[in-house]
């Protein structure tokens, strides 16, 4: 058996808020005992917390590893820990090769260098002779597509041009180890298909990969297996499908009880929510399919209720707020426990990762009785090459040219809308 080119033992890290150490007389037995291996583990003192606890897995040839959860979980402390930005407070870890490794938008490069000379310094930084950066120069530069810029200082970069020239360095060195973290978020879209795409060829290379990402399309369409980390641990290890359902379960049992000032005392609470398409659960939806949002809740006295639901983007972008009110719907009074669905027949926006709020309004004053703001995570996929948000039924139409004028746009007016016509007369009526 192939002995795993990544590997991570029971590895755990600490870190401590504020100063690291009070006074000599803290420092000096604590850095003996390191040293020597000796003593009991100590417990958690009140200044310190565990970014990661007990946490193992590994990573063979040809097997790409996602690392989801939330902000917090442990996510980029564990490629710290790959990299050896970080050592481990307990554990090993151990990385075999060399390491392709964005972890950080501008890591390695120096502002005041242009990108030519940050490609040749972040080369070196990574283990590249320079005869090999010079060979792959002209294509590291074409890959990040920012060639007008390459001589232009990188403090003048946007955080998306430090990105693409970032990954391109990294992913054309050869590496036998890749390790991505989210920065590919910040890059557009077409250059977001284009790391997808050079991931995917390393991979059928026999390439390791480690990626971590808010991006749950980005998980669920590269890696062959998942992790979810919660508060440094393992929550679950397993298919990236699974484990994009274990961590939207997680995120809905961890939504506060009292958001933004709501009391507990609510006449009404949100109990649990499904997100449904095509008529089983998921957290996947095809670009155009249906899309089903069912909010269980528990009245414990007659209410009148609006109910509503808002979806982002995953980099905070407002897409849609619909709630009953504005559609003219009356639940009517509620008692007891039950559920309300928003049924979408067809949800046209373009493959990404949104997050859901939900939400029981009071009809009355529309003050919230209950909120789980951006709490559902959804990913839409599709094969369509759109850019943007969303997805526009369209048809094309073309006429020949049929004589010397054919071509010639017509002086006739384009017909008006009727709203659009009775607006105008009004504006213009004097």
């Amino acid at each position: 058996m192939a002995t795993p080119a990544i590997e991570f033992i029971g590895v755990s890290k600490k870190f401590r808020r504020g100063e690291r150490h009070d006074s000599l007389r803290d420092l000096v037995p604590g850095t003996l005992a390191r040293w020597l291996g000796r003593g009991p583990r100590e417990p958690l003192r009140k200044e310190e917390f565990w970014a990661l606890r007990d946490v193992s897995f590994s990573v063979g040839p040809g097997e790409a590893l996602g690392i989801i959860g939330a902000n917090g979980a442990g996510k980029s402390t564990a490629l710290k820990l790959l990299t050896r930005i970080l050592r481990p407070t307990e554990g090993h870890c151990q990385v075999r090769g060399r390491i392709g490794a964005l972890i950080e938008v501008a890591a390695g490069f120096h502002p005041d260098l242009t990108g030519r000379e940050n490609v040749y310094l972040q080369g070196a930084i990574m283990g590249m002779r320079r005869a090999e950066i010079e060979r792959k120069f002209d294509e590291i530069v074409a890959f990040s597509g920012i060639a007008e810029f390459i001589d232009t200082p990188v403090k003048r970069y946007s955080s998306g041009m430090n990105a693409r020239l970032g990954f391109s360095v990294a992913a054309h060195l050869d590496p036998d180890v890749l390790l991505i973290d989210e920065v590919l978020s910040v890059g557009d879209v077409a250059f977001q298909d284009r790391c997808l795409t050079r991931m995917r060829t390393l991979l059928r290379r026999g390439l390791p990969l480690v990626f971590v990402s808010h991006n749950l399309t980005a998980v669920t369409g590269l890696c062959t297996r998942a992790l979810v980390l919660d508060h440094g641990r393992i929550a679950f290890d397993g298919a990236p499908a699974e484990a994009v359902r274990e961590y939207r379960r997680l995120g809905q049992e961890q939504t506060p009880d009292d958001v933004d000032g709501q009391a507990h005392s609510a006449p009404i609470r949100i109990t649990g929510v499904e997100i449904a398409s095509e008529g089983l659960p998921t957290v996947t939806v095809g670009s155009g399919a249906d899309l089903r949002v069912r909010i269980f809740y528990r009245a414990t006295q007659p209410t009148r209720v609006h109910a509503a639901v808002d979806i982002h983007s995953a980099d905070g972008v407002y897409c849609a707020g619909i709630n009953t009110q504005m559609d003219g719907r009356d639940l009517g009074e509620i008692v007891g426990s039950g559920c309300i669905d928003l049924v979408i027949p067809r949800l046209w926006l373009l493959p990404g990762c949104y997050l859901l709020t939900v939400g029981l309004l009071d009809q009355a004053t529309l003050q919230p009785f209950d909120v789980q703001h951006r709490a559902h995570p959804i990913s839409v996929f599709s094969l369509k090459k759109d850019f943007g948000l969303v997805y526009l039924e369209r048809s094309w139409e073309h006429r020949p040219a049929q004589g010397p004028r054919a071509g010639t746009p017509s002086p006739r007016r384009m017909p008006t809308s009727r709203v659009a016509h009775e607006r105008i007369e009004e504006v213009t009526r004097p």
